[in-house]
């Protein structure tokens, strides 16, 4: 119940609670998209990339997030180019833009004179950080989001799961691609302050994983991803409040013990109608 007063109480816990529910729902409408189409190793990639951007902007002095969102788009539109040419596979790409990105962040940043005070709530974020400004992109980037799966749903559907029958349709594949590779690296970087880089690729699949075993529709299946990752951050940031934690661990401790029951469950059931068939 104090948690619960102190929401309301302190602006900072406010912010951090919207932060909760709108990283939420941006990260399971993508996150679905980046397991449906086994994107998961790219989403790595693109969000350790952007740290050479947060390295750049520490050392030239602007703002890190905006470092950050060039290098992660970039690394977006690089990988999505190269592989669909055929001249380096997916995972290569992936895995050069992810060394590159964390080797020019390391080495700026080392340049950088004096310290650099903000950087581990870039690494293992801290929910706690988020501004308005921070909050006003969160909210624009899922009204973006929803619009977008409203209005492109099918197409967006077909092209996860099959991109060869979707250019069959003579849908643009290679537009609906790029915009969504551009729209993973924009959520990433909003939502580097919640989880931070280290730890927020499981953000972006665990709640999709938990959803994919209680569901096979894909609308059920990002339903179910928003709340679940809306609802694990909500419960880490309540540990954290009680148990004095960091808040992306405890969010990923409790998708990871939701995980655990989910499969659990979905096993328990699975043999128990084979002994009533049976």
């Amino acid at each position: 119940m104090d948690f619960i007063q102190e929401i309301f109480a302190y602006r900072f816990l406010g912010y951090a609670t919207l932060a909760t529910l709108l990283s939420g729902i941006a990260c399971g409408i993508v996150g679905t998209y980046i397991v449906s189409r086994k994107l998961v190793f790219m989403s790595g990639g693109i969000t350790h990339a952007s740290f050479g951007g947060i390295g750049i902007a520490y050392y030239f002095g602007f703002a890190p997030l905006v470092g950050a969102l060039l290098f992660a788009v970039a690394a977006a539109v690089g990988i999505e180019t190269f592989s669909r040419r055929g001249k380096v596979s997916e995972d290569a790409a992936t895995g050069i833009l992810w060394s590159i990105g964390m080797s020019i962040g390391i080495i700026f940043i080392f340049l950088t004179p004096g310290y650099a005070p903000n950087l581990m709530s870039f690494l293992f974020g801290n929910i706690l950080l988020v501004n308005r400004t921070d909050l006003i992109g969160l909210g624009i980037m899922d009204g973006i989001l929803l619009l977008l799966f409203a209005a492109c749903y099918r197409a967006i559907l077909y092209t996860a799961f099959d991109r060869e029958f979707a250019a069959s349709q003579r849908l643009p594949v290679g537009a609906i691609g790029h915009t969504m590779m551009i729209l993973i690296a924009i959520t990433i970087v909003l939502t580097i302050k919640t989880m931070g880089i280290v730890l927020l690729m499981s953000l972006l699949t665990l709640p999709t994983v938990i959803a994919g075993m209680l569901t096979r529709n894909y609308k059920q299946l990002t339903i179910g991803s928003c709340i679940g990752g809306t609802v694990s951050v909500l419960v880490g940031l309540y540990i954290s409040y009680v148990g004095n934690i960091p808040i992306g661990a405890a969010a990923i401790a409790v998708l990871s013990a939701a995980f655990c029951l989910v499969k659990a469950g979905v096993y328990i059931g699975r043999k128990a109608r084979a002994i009533s068939r049976g």
